[in-house]
């Protein structure tokens, strides 16, 4: 089942070649849409929802630090100039993300500069840096005018070995001395270990008891390497949710493509808030995708999502940061890409014409697109050629449209049939129909009218190229 009913929601058309569009105004209602005694609309249960068992779970109630300008700079095709961060971060601003996290200005002096400037933007999201546990770095970050630093420090044998070489004691240490410093200046704080899911356990949770004594707003766990899987996730987490009373973030790589379950796992278990990026770019393969977690807590509570975000500027947000890292949106990403509403099996199209929520679980038109029906190809049903046809406004039996559907099925075996080589069949069936030229079952008297109009066609082309001479100057001796 799923969690919204959307029978009603149109089916537009695009010119994408082989799409139509469903008109779903006058579409009947698929058996248990509506009570059989009384008539009125059922409440379809949500599978997909929190239980009331589950009083830790945050899938309702989650803020979302969107990393595009800290994380997202770690993507090897990213270069950020001041113009495009400021583009980014208004966006995702218009968005609705609670934080935004930027890199820290202690990386170098534009980094600095551009960390003002958009604290300077008057946004509504919170602006955060993310910064080494060192005081230097403090000193810079909260110079900036940003509402929150970010502090992290690995904690795992291999950083503790090969990358800051520190022991627990001196990173416990420093790490005390940092979020008091930032405390004093009245600005959230939030302290992450790194490569938490290779970190000791019992040195894991000594350290954010600690800061989480001393007032931290949020403790961080970070699947550095991408290695987590969902139930680690929800261990880590929960446990975690134990023995500490401030918010749980958690940073997500996606290494084994985790990264989407992880998050949701994270806020069953009580984490509060996650990290994203758009399209998921960041170090390596990336991060949690802002798009596909979206995608997966809509599905969980659709109308908490709305209420939250503006969706319709999804697309607008991946576009803009695709073109400034060269990269192409995916086919298949979540809700923006090119196939997210395309139906083509003819099973698909004829339960999509009665309902569209039997073949999806995401409502386009909650984010501004459309759903699409695949015609011109092998698989294609009759239902969905039939709805092309009153698009049209032509005038076919059942039997006709069937017949017609047969013949597109029969040259798409050939090559795949276009939207406009759909229509010119259509049209030509149809005059045929109505002047007594053809009858269901004639297909040589089809193909007859076909070439004819083939014909007719390439005659008009040829009549509309008009001759063309070219004058030769002369030139006096």
């Amino acid at each position: 089942m799923c969690p919204h009913q959307n029978e009603d929601s149109p089916v537009a058309v695009i010119n994408k070649d082989q799409m139509t569009a469903i008109d779903m105004s006058g579409a009947p209602r698929l058996n248990g849409t509506t009570n059989g005694v009384n008539g009125h609309h059922q409440q379809r249960h949500n599978p997909y929802a929190p239980r009331a068992s589950d009083f830790l779970n945050n899938v309702s109630n989650f803020k979302i630090i969107e990393s595009t300008l800290r994380e997202g700079e770690q993507f090897a095709n990213a270069f950020f100039d001041t113009q495009t961060k400021v583009a980014i971060a208004k966006a995702l601003d218009a968005f609705g993300v609670e934080y935004i996290e930027l890199t820290s200005p202690a990386a170098s002096e534009q980094s600095r500069l551009d960390c003002e400037a958009i604290c300077k933007l008057g946004l509504r999201s919170k602006i955060l840096t993310h910064i080494r546990c060192h005081m230097d770095d403090a000193r810079i970050a909260v110079e900036t005018g940003v509402d929150g630093v970010d502090v992290v420090i690995g904690t795992s044998s291999y950083l503790r070995e090969f990358s800051h070489g520190k022991d627990m004691a001196y990173i416990t240490k420093t790490a005390i001395e940092v979020i008091n410093f930032v405390k004093s200046k009245g600005i959230e704080v939030r302290f992450s270990t790194e490569d938490s899911f290779r970190s000791d356990l019992v040195d894991l949770l000594s350290i954010y008891q600690t800061v989480d004594k001393i007032g931290v707003n949020r403790v961080g766990i970070a699947d550095t390497v991408g290695c987590a899987n969902p139930r680690q996730v929800y261990d880590l987490v929960r446990t975690l949710r134990g023995v500490v009373g401030c918010d749980i973030e958690i940073h997500l790589h996606n290494d084994t493509g985790m990264a989407i379950a992880n998050a949701y796992c994270a806020l069953e278990a009580g984490a509060t808030h996650i990290d994203t990026s758009v399209l998921g770019i960041g170090e390596r393969v990336g991060i949690t995708p802002l798009g596909g977690l979206v995608a997966c807590l809509y599905a969980a509570d659709p109308e908490y999502v709305k209420s939250k975000y503006n969706l319709g500027m999804l697309r607008e947000i991946e576009n803009l940061v695709a073109e400034a890292v060269e990269v192409n949106v995916p086919f298949m990403n979540p809700i923006t890409g090119y196939c997210a509403f395309t139906h083509k099996a003819g099973i698909h199209a004829k339960a999509i014409l009665n309902n569209p929520s039997t073949y999806e679980i995401l409502k386009p038109e909650d984010f501004g697109l459309t759903r699409y029906v695949s015609i011109g190809h092998r698989l294609t049903g009759w239902n969905a050629v039939k709805s092309r046809v009153e698009q049209l406004g032509l005038k076919l039996t059942d039997e006709e449209i069937k017949d017609a559907t047969a013949k597109i099925k029969e040259l798409a075996d050939v090559r795949t049939q276009s939207m406009d080589d759909v229509d010119s069949l259509l049209r030509v069936y149809h005059s045929g129909i109505q002047s007594g030229e053809l009858a269901v079952g004639q297909g040589e008297a089809l193909d007859r009218l076909l070439r004819k109009h083939r014909q007719s066609v390439a005659q008009e082309n040829e009549a509309e190229i008009q001759p063309v001479t070219t004058a030769t100057p002369v030139t006096s001796a």
